[in-house]
């Protein structure tokens, strides 16, 4: 092979490569391309179907089948042993209540504010229990490993109600006066 035949067959190669190449363009609006199987979207304009009054239309509505019927769960806490700390933080609609306790063996999670008088006073006095899914088979650990913290928020006029808030651990209870 002399310099001119290789040189032919280098233009062959590329003119040959070029035309499949521009052949190929036409493959975006074929029918065998499969981004084209359904069609550009085109927007169009759909008739509002009214929503009855009292639903909130963020809230997706449940259903109630055979494979996913509404079970209302049992929470499983058990009182947290010792209550170390409870802060009432005022806010421009109410109050919160953090509260900060001591379990006896680390590990424990789901720690709630669970009311004992349906977050409504009694006798001016609202009451909660600090609960917490207590782990077993956890080793005692030390004490800032075993703190857990929940909140609760109370409204204005929940707090006007009431002269007295107790938050019950285990062994113990903090009490807030006015």
């Amino acid at each position: 092979m002399t310099g001119a035949d290789g040189m032919q067959r280098r233009v062959f190669l590329s003119l040959v490569a070029m035309s499949v190449l521009a052949g190929c363009g036409g493959y975006r609006r074929s029918r065998a391309n499969p981004r084209n199987w359904f069609g550009r979207s085109t927007p169009r304009r759909r008739a509002a179907e009214p929503a009855p009054a009292n639903t909130n239309p963020l809230i997706p509505e449940r259903e109630d089948t055979i494979f996913r019927r509404r079970r209302d769960k049992v929470y499983e806490g058990t009182p947290v042993d010792q209550i170390t700390r409870m802060v009432i933080e005022r806010t421009s609609d109410g109050g919160i209540i953090r509260v900060e306790g001591v379990t006896l063996q680390q590990g424990a999670f789901d720690v709630r504010l669970v009311s004992e008088t349906d977050n409504k006073p009694v006798n001016g006095r609202l009451d909660y229990r600090l609960m917490a899914i207590q782990p077993e088979d956890q080793p005692q650990g030390p004490e800032r490993a075993r703190t857990v913290m929940a909140a609760v928020f109370v409204s204005n006029q929940v707090l006007e109600r009431s002269d007295e808030i107790r938050v019950i651990g285990a062994r113990n209870e903090q009490v807030s006066r006015r």
